[in-house]
């Protein structure tokens, strides 16, 4: 989820938990309690600073130890300890703690239904995990939580506003895993239909609606992908002909009665090198690549006078009518034996 999401999630759980008001000094008030909610759900999101190093660090260590079940209680005295000293010790950092363990947590939960996947058992475990229900934002995933602060808000005797939000979401995150099971199905009756055998399957959701999703089936070193859509029953001709970018985007996912399966490789198509685009593939200096990588492809080949480079890309973060993110080439310059890695910038700021 993205980090506004996030706070505000921590915000309302924080307040749909509150105790009554007291007049012991030594409880939270209501306002402190929400702020440090709404901060403490943000506190995971600092493995950005890994940006500064570079890209590839910080791609294959977002959502790692910052994001673990097990380094919670951690995160959680270290978060609570600054709070107590920023307060110049007016409070305990005891009083802190359950607040920012559950801003937390729900940080944790929402990054946990997107599909990027995170280091739940980290440092025991460096595996992935994800339940891939909703894309990184969601509109009406925030809606929700949004409209269920500003009822509490309005009304700030009452938690019962927020308790129906975190019910609220609670169905959403429902309502979607019905979806990816509907996904899911399509994406086994299409493999049996091919007779394949032993493919991994992957639904993962996509932006602009809870209706989109793209479809990853694994066969070896081929990928059979569709852009699906769950609601419509056929094509918008209208919106695929459209002059807007956003219009564009919501006509290529299509009807399943309906959706055009695309082919990829890992290593391309056979009118290139195979033993070539393998070599680059699997160059030192590609490892973290190669670490990020869950459904890597080679996209294209660049050859010039001068040097010839292969670039592969994240099939998960592909998406129709935008160029690629997370685009990595390794380059191999004429008469030299030495490989470089190069990276692509895409259209947004984290490429």
């Amino acid at each position: 989820m993205d980090s506004l999401t996030h706070a505000l999630s921590g915000a309302l759980l924080v307040r749909a938990t509150a105790s009554p008001a007291q007049s012991s000094e030594q409880i939270l008030p209501l306002r402190t309690r929400i702020l440090v909610g709404f901060v403490a759900a943000v506190f995971p999101d600092l493995d950005l600073a890994l940006r500064l190093i570079d890209t590839l660090t910080y791609l294959n260590w977002h959502q790692g130890p910052t994001h673990s079940l097990v380094m919670l209680p951690v995160w959680a005295f270290l978060l609570s300890y600054l709070f107590s000293r920023l307060s110049r010790k007016k409070y305990s950092w005891k009083v802190f703690y359950w607040p920012v363990c559950m801003g937390i947590a729900i940080h944790i939960a929402g990054d946990l239904i997107t599909s990027y996947g995170l280091m739940l058992f980290a440092p025991l475990s460096m595996q992935r995990i994800s339940l891939p229900l909703a894309f990184v934002i969601d509109p009406w995933f925030s809606l929700i939580i949004i409209t269920g602060l500003f009822l509490s808000l309005r009304f700030p005797r009452q938690r019962v506003f927020a308790v129906c939000a975190l019910v609220g979401l609670l169905c959403y995150v429902g309502f979607l895993w019905s979806l990816h099971e509907r996904a899911m199905n399509i994406a086994v009756a299409y493999a049996d239909s091919q007779a394949m055998k032993k493919v991994e399957i992957n639904v993962l959701p996509q932006p602009l609606s809870a209706f989109n999703w793209k479809i990853i089936i694994q066969n070896g070193q081929t990928y059979h992908v569709a852009y699906i859509n769950l609601w419509r029953d056929r094509v918008n001709r209208q919106y695929a002909s459209g002059v807007f970018l956003l219009q564009r985007m919501m006509a290529a996912y299509q009807p399943y009665e309906q959706v055009m399966w695309q082919l990829y490789n890992q290593c391309g198509s056979g009118a290139y090198n195979l033993q070539l685009v393998s070599q680059a593939w699997l160059q030192p200096e590609f490892e973290k690549f190669r670490e990020f990588a869950v459904f890597p492809a080679l996209d294209r080949i660049d050859d010039d006078n001068y040097e010839t480079c292969f670039w592969f890309i994240d099939l998960r973060f592909q998406f129709p009518e935008l160029p690629p993110s997370f685009s990595y080439g390794v380059c191999l310059e004429n008469k030299q034996s030495s490989w470089r890695m190069r990276r692509q910038r895409g259209i947004f700021l984290i490429d």
